[in-house]
């Protein structure tokens, strides 16, 4: 079923999926897709249809979403304190630069020109 076109196209292709693969977010968009393609094609409608089927699936579900949260736990808890953590000088260092630009227009309001630079030792060319 494959054109001579498609077949030609074929080593190109792969290499560039097999590249798109390191990539962390883009192996898990490729899998997420996979994965919905498949149980759509699997379960199709039946799922939709039938409410023990749909609470079968959401219960099985439950339980491999609360065993993967049990197993890395530890992981979980350490990568949300790290991202915490940079939330918290993120919002250190804006308030860093609120007080700062803040001095500079109270001097400009009372009349103080601002603290010169400092020359560069470097003559200009």
């Amino acid at each position: 079923m494959m054109t001579e076109e498609m077949m030609k196209q074929m080593p190109h292709m792969m290499s560039t999926a097999g590249h798109m693969m390191t990539k962390p977010m883009a192996t898990g968009a490729m899998m997420a897709g996979a994965g919905f393609a498949a149980g759509k094609g699997l379960l199709g409608r039946a799922v939709l249809h039938n409410p023990l089927a749909l609470l079968a699936v959401g219960a099985a579900g439950g339980i491999a979403a609360g065993f993967l949260l049990f197993k890395y736990q530890k992981e979980i808890v350490e990568g949300l304190s790290k991202a915490t953590g940079m939330g918290k000088d993120f919002a250190l260092h804006q308030k860093e630069n609120l007080n700062d630009l803040m001095a500079e227009a109270q001097d400009k309001i009372e009349g103080n020109p601002p603290p010169a630079a400092p020359a560069s030792e470097t003559p200009a060319a």
